[in-house]
């Protein structure tokens, strides 16, 4: 069974997930505050987080933080009040899987923890390589003309897509998939993780290769190395 560590301090809210949670075949521990969940999260061994930004003693985000600064890779699914780009940027940036604004469904809660854990079962593959861009899915590790760039889980996630189909077009709906194991139809989302993306593999470089198609999705491309886009 998937062993969830549900890190929430609004009590009527942390029953509520414990329940839906074990009904639907997780396993639940619970902390309802940050030092408590980070504590529990470094001792035991969980499959999934999912993590309250608004905790005393310990916000979410110095909860992550921490989590990733020592090494640990449990996906984390991130609960949260606030719905700007800003904010959503800051919770990946410090190493969220995943993102929910309250008040969200359960249904879908429980989808994405199951997409969650999905991907953290899937084997690494070869590096991946597009231009002077280079991901390598066993380590985490992006690296653009030489030098380490910084992106987000979910942001690794679609340029793993991008650049095994590159340079093909890949769809919005295929992206869906990506992050979440369905097509959720969540559009804001998706342009949060994609605005993110282009930030940390583009923006700072003179070459653009993540490219937007109309109204279909993305593709990632050198458009001057390959002849069959001109």
């Amino acid at each position: 069974m998937t062993r969830v560590l549900l890190i929430e301090d609004n009590r009527d809210l942390a029953a509520t997930l414990w329940d839906y949670l074990e009904l639907h075949g997780f396993t639940v521990d619970h902390a309802s505050d940050g030092l408590r969940g980070l504590h529990l999260a470094l001792t035991e061994d969980h499959d999934l987080l999912v993590l309250d930004l608004g905790l005393p003693k310990l916000d979410g985000l110095e909860v992550c933080r921490q989590l990733r600064a020592a090494g640990r890779q449990v996906p984390v699914l991130m609960l949260t009040g606030r719905d700007t780009l800003a904010d959503k940027l800051h919770g990946f940036g410090e190493g969220a899987d995943d993102y929910l604004v309250k008040p969200f469904d359960l249904k879908e809660l429980v989808a994405r923890l199951r997409a969650m854990t999905r991907r953290s079962l899937a084997n690494p593959d070869i590096v991946l390589r597009v231009a002077d861009l280079e991901y390598d899915p066993a380590c985490y590790r992006v690296r653009r003309a030489g030098e380490t760039v910084a992106v987000t889980r979910a942001g690794m996630r679609l340029l793993d897509l991008l650049m095994r189909r590159s340079p093909r077009v890949v769809s919005h709906a295929d992206m869906e998939l990506a992050l979440w194991g369905e097509r959720l139809g969540n559009p804001n989302a998706m342009r949060t993780h994609l605005h993110a993306l282009r930030s940390a593999i583009d923006k700072p470089f003179a070459k653009q290769l993540l490219h937007s198609v109309q109204g279909i999705g993305y593709r990632l491309a050198d458009d001057d190395a390959d002849e069959s886009d001109r």
